[in-house]
């Protein structure tokens, strides 16, 4: 987990005249620009430090082509449909959950600023103890929390304890305060609480089911659903049982993704090393794989909407994940850290960005290599119109990798126009503006879309997460009386919310088995073999070139 935060903390955006790298340390220039300009980090601020503060006013959006949008508001990824026909509370989507500011505003009433240890203003949960909190995600006869908290809480919770932990809490506050084993309790009040607790173990299980691979999770969620079963409340033993189905098959699917990467991972190998052993072993190109440029965008998005769908919202949390202070009886919070979804989506986008800069540096003919730029420039323009802003951004990266953009007879055969364009709308300055004003766009395009293909929103991944990283840094996540900084975790709930539903939305594209297997498996160079065969290709033009081409002939070719 250290060395994949690692290398996520030296991803590099594009600075004026630089690609976006999560590990190459190749120094990236746009076109045939040949000044060097300095690399920026994923999680460093892209021109000086900013503050939080900064971050959030470089976002108050200038007057563009995109002026005219009204503000987004997203669709619900959760659960709408509350189970049974008791009188559950309606609460609303995430269109309606989060406001402008990020909070909501109708949400809590304002008799007082203080109650119960959690601290009020204008309607708006800012602050509490973690007991009350926890307490407040609790239904009882009279309450249900709204799902806005529940979504908020759920998320942020673990930057304080387990999932685990909180499940047990839970477990124990509606089993003691509701007196569900109590065999003499009142059946007509544990009939009413019964199916707000299931309600609320619906939510976490289907917004969060990553959580229950913890065998103590899945223990707990069977306990509490036995004993609101139990007796005469066996009416919801069909909604338990339909609740846990759903969630075994969510995550025996995830098992099965898993399995699939891990075996695509083990049979990647170096391109150049195939070549040795096997020289005629890969003839093919992608172009020969796929002649058609807007066919390849579609399978790139397929793979970008499937490697999407699998990362859960926790993730991004966890990511970040460091020892509470308050609490002195852990040590490390490492196992907690459950990103591997996450990461695989990272790798993605390094491969799709290795890809691109090998089969444009394999072509031994200057006019080959200059047709497989353009069918890359046309491939990243429709991933551009689909919205697939990740695949987009890869390509431009592999193009600007330092072995690709020092070709420069083979670029002087490109027609650029229409790649300056794109460069133009990923271009990182003013905060990436081009790009968030594209993206908010694509974002109201999805809202009104009269297809499916009108939804797809695939995010650029790395600034999604930069922008989290700073909301996690800029804010506390405790204030100084010790009361978690709940102001800060409506915002981030808010950020994730719209990932979450982005990242449901179902390729419309038909799969091609065969386009998708080679995206996903042909050996790629390293950077070294890609600057050797940069070389073999143009030349070295200067000393550092020379000595550089014969130390990379010896090592990987064994010659002089």
């Amino acid at each position: 987990m250290a060395k994949f935060l690692a290398e996520l903390l030296g991803c590099t955006l594009p600075s004026k005249g630089a690609s976006p790298m999560f590990e190459s340390k190749s120094h990236s220039r746009v076109g045939l620009k040949s000044s060097t300009k300095q690399k920026t980090t994923v999680f460093s601020t892209l021109a000086n430090e900013k503050s939080f503060s900064d971050c959030k006013k470089e976002q108050q959006w200038k007057t563009s082509m995109y002026s005219s949008i009204t503000p987004v508001c997203f669709t619900s990824p959760l659960i709408e449909k509350p189970i049974g026909k008791e009188s559950m509370p309606q609460t609303p989507p995430f269109s309606a959950m989060f406001d402008s500011s990020g909070y909501n505003r109708n949400l809590y009433q304002s008799a007082e600023d203080s109650c119960g240890g959690l601290y009020y203003h204008d309607n708006n949960l800012l602050s509490g103890s973690l007991e009350a909190l926890i307490q407040h995600l609790v239904p009882n006869v009279d309450y249900y929390p709204d799902r806005t908290y529940i979504f908020t809480f759920l998320l942020s919770s673990r930057l304080f304890m387990h999932p685990y932990e909180l499940m047990a809490k839970v477990c124990h506050l509606c089993v003691e305060h509701q007196k569900l084993n109590d065999p003499d309790g009142d059946k007509n009040q544990i009939r009413k609480i019964a199916p707000k607790i299931l309600q609320l173990l619906t939510e976490w299980t289907e917004t969060f089911p990553y959580d229950f691979r913890d065998e103590r999770m899945m223990r707990n969620l069977k306990d509490l659903a036995h004993r609101i079963t139990s007796g005469e409340e066996q009416t919801y033993r069909k909604n338990v049982q339909q609740m846990i189905q759903s969630l075994i098959r969510k995550l025996a699917a995830l098992s099965q993704y898993e399995e699939v990467l891990a075996k695509i991972s083990s049979s990647s190998a170096d391109r150049l090393t195939v070549l040795k052993t096997k020289p005629q072993s890969i003839q093919r190109d992608i172009i020969t794989a796929c002649s058609d440029p807007y066919t390849l965008a579609q399978q790139l998005t397929h793979i970008e909407l499937e490697r999407l769908n699998y990362i859960g919202p926790e993730e991004f949390v966890q990511a970040f994940v460091q020892k509470d202070p308050l609490d002195n009886d852990k040590s490390c919070y490492s196992e907690r850290k459950k990103t591997r979804n996450l990461e695989a989506y990272v790798e993605w986008f390094n491969r799709l960005s290795y890809l691109v800069a090998t089969e444009i540096c394999m072509p031994v003919k200057k006019k080959h290599r200059a047709r497989m730029i353009e069918y890359f420039i046309d491939v990243a323009r429709e991933c551009f119109n689909i919205g697939n802003f990740n695949s987009l951004m890869a390509i431009i990266s592999g193009m600007n990798m330092s072995p690709v953009s020092r070709l420069k007879k083979t670029w002087a055969k490109v027609k650029t126009a229409k790649f300056d364009i794109l460069e133009h709308q990923m271009d990182p300055s003013s905060n990436f503006y081009n790009y968030r004003t594209a993206l908010r766009g694509a974002a109201q395009r999805s809202l009104t879309a009269h297809s499916s293909r009108e939804k797809i929103v695939i995010p650029f991944f790395s600034l999604l997460i930069k922008d989290i990283y700073f909301l996690n840094e800029g804010c506390a996540n405790r204030l100084p009386n010790g009361h978690v900084n709940f102001e800060k975790f409506w915002e981030l709930a808010k950020q994730v919310s719209e990932f979450m539903t982005w990242k449901q939305v179902e390729c419309p594209f038909e799969r091609d088995r065969k386009i998708l297997q080679y995206l996903l498996t042909v050996p790629v160079f390293s950077e070294d073999a890609l600057y050797l065969a940069s070389y073999e290709s143009e030349g070295p033009e200067n000393h550092i070139e020379k000595d550089r081409w014969k130390s990379l002939r010896s090592s990987l070719l064994g010659r002089v």
